[in-house]
């Protein structure tokens, strides 16, 4: 998969050519909002309004809040840094007025950027707005990834190599970036959260959806249960880490047609919970029934087959077996 043209020269034509403030704000990974809020507390603002009203950034302008976000990204405060990126460069006033349209921002930081890779242009913006921790930038990119690519193509394409690119930095820099990946893992699982789900038809037992033991990834799972309340499909989603005992709890309390157990690493993927449920039927004497027991994950692929248990390969493929199960 090749990366998108900057959406910004896009939009705006050639180089040298003066941006709306959506175009900078794509391009930077910043909210539209944050932008005149600096604009407003910090004066750094577009050099031109076209028609008297509409912002157009100039490459001068970008250049600023090119510097802006990287000194903010490193942890200065917004004010610093706004001094900072206001400041004239040495031997002039201003930046050059023939400085040539900036191509795509790099990753903030410098030598410390996220290694990215060949990704969309809107893993670029995510990415900066999380280690900057600007939460309000990154919902308003989360909002828009899941309005133009629906639930799992966003987080297929999108929020999922962000967070392995947080998630590489993390592991090869000690402690530094924790705070990034929390913060960035609370934003999409807000963001999932907030898909509207679609009423559908009444009578069907819901689909049960857990982590096994031990499993605190729960993201996946949670793509998964939107997925299916998209459809129209009952589900009830128990989160990360669910002790086995609780789970066959819910099992006898729900009596669900499907049970989805999530294991993101081989760790955690233990047969225990497994055998558990396997063998469990619900209902009252006379009319029991056992839900079809589902695994998924990658922690899941070297486990031998549990006898009595189906596997989910993929979040869209996923959805369709789990709603086969509930309507079929």
């Amino acid at each position: 998969m090749t990366a998108d043209p900057d959406p910004a020269v896009a939009e705006e034509g050639g180089a040298g050519a003066a941006l709306s403030t959506g175009a900078v704000a794509r391009r930077l990974g910043v909210a539209p909002t944050t932008l005149r809020s600096w604009e407003h507390r910090y004066a750094i603002g577009p050099a031109t309004r076209q028609d008297g009203k509409h912002r157009r950034w100039t490459p001068q302008d970008i250049a600023r809040l090119e510097e802006m976000c990287r000194l903010t990204s490193q942890g200065v405060p917004p004010a610093e840094a706004a001094r900072a990126a206001l400041r004239p460069l040495p031997g002039g006033d201003s930046r050059p007025s023939d400085l040539p349209a900036p191509r795509a921002a790099p990753s903030p930081g410098g030598r410390n950027a996220f290694p990215l890779g060949d990704v969309r242009q809107e893993c670029r913006g995510l990415a900066r707005a999380a280690v900057r921790l600007d939460a309000p930038a990154a919902e308003e990119l989360l909002d828009a990834a899941l309005a133009e690519h629906g639930l799992v193509a966003a987080w297929e394409e999108v929020f999922a190599p962000t967070l392995r690119a947080v998630g590489r930095k993390w592991a090869s820099s000690g402690e530094r970036y924790v705070e990034v990946e929390h913060l960035l893992s609370w934003q999409i699982s807000s963001a999932i959260r907030r898909v509207r789900t679609v009423r559908g038809p009444a009578g069907v037992a819901p689909v049960l959806l857990a982590c096994v033991p031990g499993e605190q990834h729960t993201l996946p799972l949670e793509v998964l249960t939107a997925t299916l309340g998209r459809r129209g499909l009952p589900a009830r989603m128990f989160g990360a880490a669910l002790p086995a005992e609780a789970l066959c709890a819910a099992v006898r309390r729900i009596g669900p047609s499907v049970v989805v157990l999530w294991a993101q690493t081989r760790s955690t993927a233990v047969r225990a919970p497994v055998q558990l449920l396997s063998g469990m039927e619900w209902g009252l004497r006379g009319a029991r029934a056992r839900p079809a027991l589902l695994l998924a994950g990658p922690g899941w692929t070297t486990t031998p087959q549990v006898p009595g248990t189906g596997r989910l390969h993929g979040l869209r493929s996923g959805a369709g077996v789990v709603e086969s199960l509930l309507l079929g």
